[in-house]
C-alpha cells in the first residue's frame, strides 16, 4: 500500500518532503505532481524502479525518460549545452518545457536515446516537484504518468493513490497541472519542436 503525502501545493512542508526523499534514497518509486500532470519518479541509479515504471506504463526499451532537475546548475551535470543553448534554456526555465539534449557520462546509457545518445531534461515550475529534487540533491528519473490506452496524464492525487496503490511506494498530493510540456529538441543546437504543449513554442520558433 502506497503512503499518501498531503503536501501544500505552494509552500511544501519540509518535513513531508524530507520523508519522501528518504524513501527515494532507499529506492522507492513515487508518483509526484508536476505542472504537466503526475509523473513516476525514482533515483537515477534505481534500476528496479525503472523496470517498475516500464511495467506500469507498458513501455519498451526505446522509451525516452526525463531527468527532472532543480536548476540549471544541476541540469548541466547531465547534458551538454552550448552558450547559445544555455541562454535559450536559461531564459525559459522553470517552465513547461522538456528539452532533448546530448547526455553526459553521468547518465547511464540505458536511459539515453540509443541512436542519438540524448536525454530529456526539464525544470518544472511546480513547487512540490522543485522541492523534491532540491532536497534530493540529484535529478529524479521520471516518466509522465500516462496509463496504457489513455490520452492524458493523471492529475488527481487521490485517483493516483486509488489506481496505483499496490504498484508505487508513495503518492504526493500537490496540485498537478493538466497539459503536457512542450518538447524542444536542441541536440543539434537549433530548436526543433517535437510537441506543442503548455509551454509557449514561440521563443523556439524565431529566426
Amino acid at each position: 500500500m502506497a503512503r499518501f503525502f498531503d503536501v501544500h501545493p505552494v509552500t511544501p512542508q519540509p518535513r513531508l518532503i524530507n520523508q519522501v526523499v528518504q524513501m527515494v534514497q532507499q529506492d522507492a518509486l513515487i508518483a509526484y505532481p508536476t505542472d504537466s500532470g503526475y509523473a513516476l519518479g525514482c533515483r537515477l541509479g534505481n534500476v528496479a524502479g525503472v523496470e517498475r515504471i516500464r511495467q506500469i506504463r507498458h513501455l519498451d526499451d526505446r522509451h525516452d525518460f526525463t531527468l527532472m532537475c532543480h536548476d540549471f546548475a544541476q541540469m548541466s551535470q547531465f547534458v551538454f549545452v552550448s552558450n547559445k543553448v544555455f541562454r535559450l534554456i536559461k531564459a525559459h526555465t522553470p517552465g513547461s518545457y522538456t528539452f532533448i539534449l546530448p547526455a553526459t557520462r553521468e547518465v547511464p546509457r540505458r536511459f539515453m536515446n540509443p541512436k542519438k545518445r540524448t536525454v530529456g531534461v526539464r525544470i518544472s515550475p511546480n513547487p512540490v516537484a522543485l522541492a523534491l529534487v532540491e532536497t534530493l540533491g540529484e535529478p529524479l528519473l521520471s516518466s509522465t504518468l500516462l496509463m496504457p490506452g489513455e490520452d492524458h496524464a493523471m492529475s488527481d492525487g487521490w485517483e493516483v493513490k486509488e489506481r496505483l496503490d499496490h504498484v508505487v511506494d508513495a503518492v504526493i498530493d500537490g496540485a498537478a497541472g493538466t497539459e503536457p510540456t512542450t518538447v524542444v529538441d536542441l541536440a543539434e543546437g537549433e530548436p526543433v519542436i517535437q510537441r506543442i504543449g503548455a509551454g509557449d513554442p514561440a521563443p523556439f520558433q524565431e529566426g
